[in-house]
């Protein structure tokens, strides 16, 4: 019975997904979820008791993993193979959560729901720039930094580049990110 409950809750949120690329988190009711899953309103209701649930529910497995990705990069001892690792694990997590990063990245509803983990001293977005730039970074590092990792996330998830490879974006992204944050390109 557990896994039926897991089966229906991963596809409930994959629906919600789905339905927040086309509509949006605001645009996007509970009826809605509950209608093209073919289910009754109280059935999405047994799973999650707000909207806000799903989207952070929607969310937290990329999370999760960014924060295993920022766990292990913390246990390396020399910077430059830390830096090199998080870019490649930063870049492979967005281009492998495309759809979610582009809802991530420009929808109000998410980013607010996002927000509390994302931002803040001890944050996410806090860790990860402190991987890439080192903790006595200078302003312009800590913008160039934040560029890139703005930069990468927009950009893994843009429609105009729906079309193209996993792993043709994969390349061009890691190349970016390090010229941004001043890593020289790994040699292959």
């Amino acid at each position: 019975m557990t896994a039926v409950r897991g089966e229906t809750r991963a596809r409930l949120l994959d629906t919600a997904l789905g339905l927040f690329t086309v509509h949006g988190v605001e645009g996007t009711s509970l009826q809605m979820i509950a209608d093209v899953l073919g289910v009754t309103k109280a059935a999405v209701y047994y799973h999650f008791k707000t909207k806000d649930e799903i989207t952070e529910a929607v969310a937290q497995p990329a999370l999760d993993e960014l924060v295993a990705i920022l766990d292990h990069a913390a246990t390396m001892s020399r910077p430059g193979p830390r830096t090199d690792y998080v870019i490649d694990e930063f870049v492979d997590l967005v281009v492998r959560n495309r759809v979610l990063v582009a809802v991530l990245c420009s929808d109000p509803g998410i980013i607010r729901a996002t927000d509390r983990i994302l931002v803040g001293e001890e944050s996410i977005l806090s860790r990860l720039q402190a991987m890439l730039t080192g903790p006595s970074a200078d302003e312009g590092a800590q913008v160039a930094c934040q560029v890139a990792l703005a930069g990468v996330a927009m950009v893994g998830g843009s429609p105009i580049l729906v079309d193209m490879d996993d792993e043709t974006l994969r390349h061009h992204l890691v190349d970016a990110m390090r010229r941004q944050v001043g890593r020289p390109r790994k040699r292959d």
